[in-house]
């Protein structure tokens, strides 16, 4: 696997960059599932709201990612109605952790891996749905992103890899 060397940050929440970047992320999971709701079933096929978020984490660290993982699914609830509020809770949860996972991944690696997106997405995913699982008591409403989602988790790590290695040096 090839790698290349990134620019990490981890800003603080003290500064102004954290929130712009954040901001910036926040409207591309704002921008992109509306793209991706053109097409019926697109959400769920695609899973667009955490696009940005794996981005953001990876690249300008946690606490980027957590506001971006946080405030874009309850912007896009309260601007557009989804995710619908019934879901609400598991998107929060997945997002939030691929954050974590995403964060983690940079920081232990300190380059762009394919093999550290796979795992950041994988972690998220599997113990996403684990406690999504617990949450709404049917495995088979759990599992959905594993049954419909698999093209947006492809996305979101070759896409995420693609991205990444573009803005690498930035």
């Amino acid at each position: 696997m090839e790698t290349t060397t990134v620019k990490l940050y981890s800003f603080t929440y003290k500064e102004a960059k954290t929130y712009l970047f954040a901001l910036l992320f926040i409207v591309g999971n704002i921008a992109l599932p509306q793209i991706c709701h053109l097409v019926p079933g697109g959400g769920l096929t695609w899973l667009p709201i955490y696009f940005f978020t794996l981005i953001a984490a990876y690249k300008y660290g946690l606490r980027v990612g957590l506001l971006t993982a946080i405030l874009s699914p309850l912007v896009n609830n309260l601007l557009f109605g989804m995710p619908a509020i019934d879901i609400l809770p598991a998107i929060l949860i997945k997002s939030t952790l691929l954050a974590g996972a995403a964060a983690y991944a940079a920081h232990r690696l300190q380059k762009i891996s394919l093999l550290g997106i796979i795992a950041a997405v994988l972690a998220y995913q599997v113990i996403g749905t684990l406690i999504e699982w617990a949450i709404v008591r049917d495995f088979i409403v759990a599992i959905q992103d594993f049954r419909i989602g698999i093209p947006g988790m492809l996305v979101q790590i070759f896409g995420g890899y693609a991205l990444l290695k573009a803005i690498a040096k930035i």
